[in-house]
């Protein structure tokens, strides 16, 4: 990678001072580049976002080693309002709205960062990338689907101008072709915008799909990393992942033992 946004070395993240999450990660981001982080449930993906978003300290967490450089600056630890100022933006997993707001309302919100400036194109943007929102602008966000709270809060992050766009589990619990339809969109604004996006996702599939570069994440540590054309071939990634052995055979990740993932990787 060359030029190089985001910048992870070595942390370490504790909660309340004896619960260690991450141990020794390190990884880089190059500016404009979607980059995927793979993993089970517990493996350490969302620490790895709140990490960088700021967001561990409302839940009495705290990166205990090691550096995160944004933009050549040292981040870690800092206060998430003032991480948010500095372009990064983090959409959490759940999908959570203001929900006695309606869907415009909602959007508007995302303009917090900026206050005072137009954000009338914003909004056309967002509509020409979400459609379907449109008909429903005028909507409680309490009585949207999954999948048009999923397009919300994406579009809401747009609407602060994002350099960095950090999703966490943009696919989950929605039906298939809305999900598709979403890693459309995502691959869409960092095609026409250069958006960076850092992109967690338990569908490794669909993530490796539409990422240029991934990381494979186990108890806490990185295990694997390449380029997604790479790790979608690799056979350790197809059977553990991608839910396909050696054979071609569909493979529950449940078939699989823990202690064959860290004789292979750790």
């Amino acid at each position: 990678m060359s030029d190089i946004i985001l910048q992870i070395n070595n942390i370490s993240v504790v909660y309340s001072d004896v619960i260690q999450v991450l141990k020794g990660v390190s990884l880089s981001v190059d500016k404009g580049y979607i980059v995927s982080l793979l993993g089970s449930n517990g493996a350490g993906k969302t620490t790895t976002l709140k990490a960088i978003s700021g967001l561990l300290k409302p839940e009495n967490g705290e990166v205990t080693d090691g550096e995160i450089i944004y933009k050549n600056k040292n981040i870690q630890n800092l206060a998430p309002e003032f991480i948010t100022r500095q372009g990064i933006i983090q959409v959490l997993e759940g999908r959570q709205p203001f929900k006695y707001l309606t869907i415009e309302e909602n959007l508007r919100v995302g303009t917090a960062t900026r206050m005072g400036k137009r954000y009338k194109q914003d909004l056309d943007l967002v509509y020409h990338y979400f459609p379907a929102l449109i008909p429903r602008r005028k909507t409680l966000a309490g009585y949207c689907s999954g999948g048009e709270l999923q397009m919300l809060v994406i579009g809401r992050a747009l609407m602060a101008h994002p350099e960095l766009l950090m999703l966490d589990e943009p696919s989950l619990g929605l039906a298939p072709l809305v999900v598709k339809e979403i890693f459309r969109i995502i691959k869409t604004i960092n095609e026409e915008h250069g958006t960076t996006i850092v992109l967690v996702e338990q569908n490794a599939r669909m993530a490796l799909q539409v990422a240029h570069y991934g990381y494979v994440m186990e108890n806490g540590k990185i295990v694997m990393e390449g380029f997604s054309k790479d790790l979608i071939n690799n056979p350790d990634v197809k059977e553990f992942y991608l839910g396909m052995a050696a054979s071609g055979i569909a493979k529950s990740y449940k078939d699989v033992k823990s202690y064959r993932r860290r004789k292979r990787w750790l």
